[in-house]
């Protein structure tokens, strides 16, 4: 099932996470990037074919705004008892696949998820210096069946904007893609099924 982003409001502080790393173990929070300029977090998971379908264009990103201070960051909350393919073992493999030189962190108790108040994978959100929301939404207009390009074009405005301090005007639009595996009962209130 597709569905919208919620677009959290701009302005809205990061909500603080500590998760393990599914490559390493390690924790990884948000004071892990405390030296960064800016901080990426995407929402994404393994099995989604929106993640598919621009998974290439995450890992140029990835690449090209990693060495110009940006951390960047995948959390995956999908519930690994009915949808086993976004295990940790396979968001590990999804990295080597991928070529990602980002980490991605699991989020078994969903609690991140909802902090953010995400609903969809891929979901973006792009922290300033003092870790305010700047841009929230889509990485461009393509998707998987509409034949566009993908380009990443939303996205790497609002980065290239934030690099040099300068607001992200225009209209920010919701990300779209398939809906947060939540466990059962555990769908938040603002997300509608």
């Amino acid at each position: 099932m597709s569905v919208e982003s919620t677009m959290l409001p701009l302005g809205t502080s990061a909500p603080a996470f500590s998760l393990p790393d599914v490559t390493t173990g390690n924790q990884v929070s948000l004071e892990t990037f405390k030296e960064n300029e800016l901080l990426l977090v995407i929402f994404l998971c393994q099995h989604c074919p929106y993640v598919k379908h621009v998974q290439a264009e995450l890992a140029k990103i990835g690449h090209h705004y990693g060495p110009k201070n940006v951390g960047v960051v995948g959390i995956s909350s999908n519930d690994v008892a009915n949808y086993p393919q976004d295990s940790p073992e396979h968001l590990k493999q999804m990295i080597e696949e991928a070529g990602f030189n980002f980490s991605i962190l699991y989020d078994e108790s969903q609690t991140v998820a909802k902090a953010y108040r995400a609903a969809c994978t891929p979901e973006f959100y792009l922290f300033d210096q003092k870790r305010s929301l700047v841009y929230r939404g889509q990485l461009d207009d393509s998707r998987p069946k509409n034949a566009l390009p993908v380009t990443g074009k939303d996205l790497r405005n609002a980065l290239d904007l934030a690099l040099t301090h300068q607001p992200i005007t225009g209209v920010q639009k919701p990300g779209v893609g398939c809906n947060i595996k939540w466990k059962t009962g555990q769908a938040p209130d603002y997300f509608n099924l």
